[in-house]
């Protein structure tokens, strides 16, 4: 498979961001003395998601473009380490005038991708099935896909619902109580919190797999990737929109640790109001597809 369907602005842009990660991921391993490090290779980048699959939305005049997603795959453990070691790749592809859609990566181990392939998981067999390789190096084969039984998939999918949707209403509680303290920060952090609960409790019961990551633009990216329904939950067609995402968003870091955070009770309750949609939308979209694995499983 190639990007041969997608148009040439695309393809170029991706050719630009395989670049960049090759050019940092070099750089950051020039100065290492451990092997592991020093002898640290990327063996493979794969495209995954709506570009792969050619049914990508391009709709920047309603703020809609869907993102770039991305699989690297590397020689070691700790090569993975976002922070250390694709940090500044992430930050120049952000910043890049070329690159003209979002790119969120992921960065795993050969054998954390085959584990996950034997396991039968879904997040892996659909890259397997469906990513498109950028560049690879000999010998960076992905391992045959294993079939994983109806009841297995049904019970590991209940027991992610089970686990992270309670947490979601929790959260919101918790979030009106700091609103009652004319706290707006802590608000606004914990209203991220459930925000980023709702993602993490779809993706793992969808996929069994979620990023690690707390970037709510990613998370919402990779959710709405498997269930465009939940696109609706944020509006995004007015800058208002946007503003009040983005405001969200930062909230993870910003409105614990930095004095130029604001945000304002009207906006706290519009992004509660999103929320609580999001909320209502993942127990909807999750509940039909666990009702669809219960019946693969006859149960």
């Amino acid at each position: 498979m190639d990007v041969d369907h997608l148009p040439l602005a695309q393809q170029d842009e991706l050719d630009r961001v395989t670049q960049i990660l090759m050019d940092e991921f070099a750089t950051a391993i020039s100065r290492a003395t451990q092997a592991w490090k020093k002898n640290g290779k990327i063996q493979k980048i794969i495209l995954f998601g709506s570009y792969s699959r050619a049914d990508w939305v391009d709709e920047p005049e309603n703020g809609y473009q869907s993102d770039y997603d991305l699989l690297v795959i590397v020689s070691h453990a700790d090569l993975t380490d976002i922070a250390e070691y694709w940090y500044v790749a992430e930050d120049r592809i952000l910043r890049d005038p070329a690159i003209g859609r979002p790119v969120n990566i992921i960065v795993h181990t050969l054998d954390e991708v085959n584990q996950g392939l034997t396991r039968g998981e879904y997040f892996w067999v659909d890259i397997a099935r469906d990513g498109i390789a950028l560049y690879e190096l000999p010998g960076s084969a992905l391992a045959m896909p294993k079939p994983l039984a109806p009841v297995d998939a049904y019970t590991m999918a209940q027991a992610y619902f089970d686990q992270w949707f309670p947490g979601i209403d929790d959260l919101l509680a918790g979030a009106e109580l700091y609103l009652e303290r004319n706290n707006p920060n802590l608000a606004a952090f914990t209203l991220h919190q459930a925000t980023e609960r709702a993602y993490i409790c779809y993706l793992l019961v969808r996929s069994h797999y979620v990023p690690r990551s707390h970037n709510l633009k990613f998370l919402r990216s990779l959710a709405e990737d498997k269930e465009p329904r939940l696109i609706e939950c944020w509006p995004r067609a007015t800058k208002l929109d946007r503003r009040r995402f983005e405001l969200a968003r930062r909230a993870y870091v910003e409105a614990r640790y930095s004095s130029s955070y604001a945000i304002s009770s009207d906006d706290l309750q519009a992004i509660r109001s999103a929320i609580c949609m999001l909320r209502d939308t993942v127990e909807a979209v999750s509940r039909t597809w666990l009702d669809a694995l219960r019946q693969k499983a006859d149960l």
